[in-house]
């Protein structure tokens, strides 16, 4: 059985949720063509390290960052890099590989709000 994790002052309220700055985003990211079109598990090789994390944070913030994460973790405070879940870019486009390991993510930890905006993305860019 596949559960979510819950938030501790709204226990019947998932904990991750999803960030409509971010899935706006990420529709403005496909309307101007900035996606790669990448395969199935190349995420890996193209998700940003921690250190290019860090650096991205450094020059434009934490409200930029946010951006490029369509999961927002209430269980986290707002100004920490913990509170934004599945990243689906790289900082200067949206990756296709990024929304399918979104999408799978979100399906095997029951996150369906997050998982139906990653499908409706993809479906987006296969359109294109």
């Amino acid at each position: 059985m596949v559960s979510c994790a819950f938030s501790a002052e709204r226990p019947n309220v998932p904990a991750i949720r999803l960030n409509p700055a971010a899935l706006e985003f990420a529709q403005q990211l496909i309307r101007e063509g900035r996606v790669v079109l990448d395969g199935k598990g190349a995420w890996a090789g193209h998700r940003p390290s921690p250190r290019e994390e860090n650096e991205f944070i450094r020059l434009h913030g934490l409200g930029q960052y946010a951006k490029w994460h369509l999961g927002i973790d209430r269980r986290h405070g707002e100004e920490t890099k913990t509170h934004h879940k599945f990243p689906f870019g790289d900082f200067t486009a949206l990756h296709r590989c990024g929304l399918l390991a979104v999408k799978a993510r979100a399906h095997e930890y029951g996150y369906a709000e997050i998982e139906t905006a990653a499908d409706e993305l993809l479906s987006r860019i296969e359109i294109k």
